[in-house]
């Protein structure tokens, strides 16, 4: 008998829960999972890429705190035998009502380190509840561990799955992909991609190439977000030349295809499928030393380095020496395929959910 479950995501635009919640719908076997998706909104990237018979449950609701009630007469209604939040603020919103549906099997996914990333107190306050879902996915060692230390989580709720690279996904975009007309033959290439936001530490890199302004080495930023005015005023005070600003691209791995170095400035992270993304490209990346999974991803010298952008002379000189490593991009895709390849993380999901 298949399983029903609702996902439960805010839209499908392209950010990383939503990139997971996406292949995960997508790629459940069909004799045994018969899967939905919840939208607050239905909008986004990630829409033209579902597959056709993953159905859309659409609230219409703008707001989160507003979904609460949308959200629970679904599920009243539908009676699913899972209900899967992949979004932090409802995963802690939803675990106040979950003893309300006790035939309802109920999993959250958190996206980030939690301590570091929910810093209002009424949404810390519902984390108090969060052991009453069935199971709470942890991306990385570094997720497991605030939960219990900060929140206290019991042990036997967590379960740690990474996220999936869909490498066959990528290699379809790399191979319809060109050197973008930005990227001079003159200069090294650096991409950084992320939302344009504190949390990805875009100021620290722009005072890391403020460093490099004698070098012939480019920094290629993709994103768009709430600092952006700010970090674009930032450029201009530094005299940043060598800086563009890209905004947000429907195929970022035309970027990472022709790149010489990805670089992920992050002040904390979930586990990041950016850097997933880059290695499954084939391309070496320097990472910032930050929560949330880093060394996990990141092999030393084979697919890329951690170091502390907070130190931007040093940080700078990394740069400096990765753009001209000769690197293997064979070995770098084989190192991300071997570990977090679709197969081998969607085998851990479609077993969480069969089995629970």
């Amino acid at each position: 008998m298949k399983k029903s479950i609702i996902f439960i995501l805010p839209d499908l635009e392209t950010g990383g829960a939503e990139r997971i919640i996406t292949t995960i719908a997508n790629h459940l076997p069909r004799d045994k999972f018969s899967p939905s998706i919840l939208l607050l909104r239905k909008e986004g990237a990630y829409l033209d890429f579902l597959n056709p018979d993953v159905e859309i449950i659409d609230i219409q609701t703008p707001r989160i705190r507003h979904s609460l009630k949308p959200i629970l007469l679904e599920i009243k209604r539908r009676k699913p035998d899972i209900v899967f939040s992949g979004f932090g603020e409802v995963n802690a919103y939803l675990s106040l009502f979950i003893r309300l549906f006790p035939k309802t099997k109920f999993i959250a996914r958190e996206t980030n380190v939690v301590s570091q990333h929910v810093t209002r107190k009424e949404i810390r306050f519902f984390y108090k509840f969060y052991n009453g879902y069935d199971k709470i996915i942890a991306q990385s060692n570094d997720m497991q561990y605030d939960l219990v230390k900060n929140f206290g989580i019991k042990k036997k709720k967590l379960i740690k799955i990474n996220n999936p690279v869909d490498i066959d996904f990528i290699e379809e975009k790399l191979n319809i992909s060109e050197r973008p007309i930005e990227f001079s033959h003159q200069h090294k290439n650096v991409v950084a991609i992320g939302n344009l936001s504190a949390r990805k530490g875009f100021d620290n890199l722009l005072k890391v190439f403020s460093r490099l302004k004698s070098q012939n080495i480019l920094l290629h930023i993709l994103g768009d977000g709430k600092d952006k005015e700010m970090l674009l005023q930032m450029k201009e005070m530094l005299g940043l030349d060598h800086v563009i600003f890209h905004g947000k691209k429907s195929n970022p791995y035309q970027y990472l295809k022709y790149a010489d170095l990805f670089v992920l400035s992050s002040r904390y992270e979930g586990f990041p499928n950016v850097l997933l993304e880059a290695g499954a490209c084939g391309i070496y990346s320097l990472a910032n030393n930050c929560q949330g999974g880093i060394n996990e991803i990141i092999l030393d010298q084979i697919n890329g380095e951690i170091a502390n952008i907070e130190d931007h002379d040093s940080f700078a000189e990394k740069i400096k020496h990765a753009v001209y490593k000769s690197n293997n991009k064979e070995n770098i895709k084989e190192s991300i395929k071997n570990r977090f390849s679709k197969d081998i993380i969607m085998d851990k999901y479609e077993n969480l959910l069969w089995n629970i």
